[in-house]
């Protein structure tokens, strides 16, 4: 029955519920700069939805665009479809952007792109397609979450599109990151 009985405390009466498992216990460590920074390079893989390929692709193309790599790789995940669709309000998280984006629910330009991938330019203006349902399910969740939007995207409520207006900066990501970390790392 395990357990350190005290008098009426606890989720289970007589029990205590501790932070720690039984046992022997050592100190948590700090993770060396390896783990940190392995860490760090997950953070943005998960928060953007990526593998590992993709992040390594899109770390090769940063790599030869001029400017700070580290910001040159987030401003690349920022300018992903599915990123722009959630950052205008679209949908609420990541995955339901994707999905929304593999469906076909989604127009760039007048033309049905299916890849979340699909790299955004400044001027691209996205759409849901003119299906009644569709309509009626992203007005709703435009409604509650609209006003969320980036500051690179300007979103219409009653024409449900949005318009990349200019690549994202920097300061627009939202993901708190050390970039200069997942650089070293993803060097080596």
């Amino acid at each position: 029955m395990g357990g350190v009985i005290y008098e009426n405390r606890g989720a289970i009466k007589g029990y205590d519920r501790r932070a720690t498992p039984p046992g022997m216990h050592t100190r948590p460590r700090r993770p060396s700069n390896y783990g940190a920074a392995l860490m760090e390079k997950q953070k943005i893989k998960h928060y953007y939805g990526l593998g590992e390929r993709q992040l390594r692709r899109y770390f090769e193309m940063a790599k030869h665009m001029k400017g700070n790599t580290g910001e040159q790789l987030l401003v690349l995940c920022e300018r992903r479809l599915d990123n722009v669709v959630r950052r205008s309000g679209m949908a609420l998280t990541r995955p339901q952007a994707r999905q929304g984006i593999v469906h076909g629910h989604f127009l760039v330009n007048g033309a049905k792109v299916d890849k979340p991938s699909f790299q955004m330019r400044p001027g691209d203006v996205v759409s849901v397609r003119n299906r009644e349902k569709l309509q009626i399910l992203y007005r709703s969740i435009l409604g509650e979450n609209g006003s969320q939007v980036a500051e690179f995207v300007s979103s219409d409520q009653e024409t449900l599109s949005a318009s990349f207006d200019s690549i994202p900066t920097a300061g627009d990501v939202s993901l708190p990151v050390d970039v200069n970390m997942v650089v070293e790392f993803m060097s080596r």
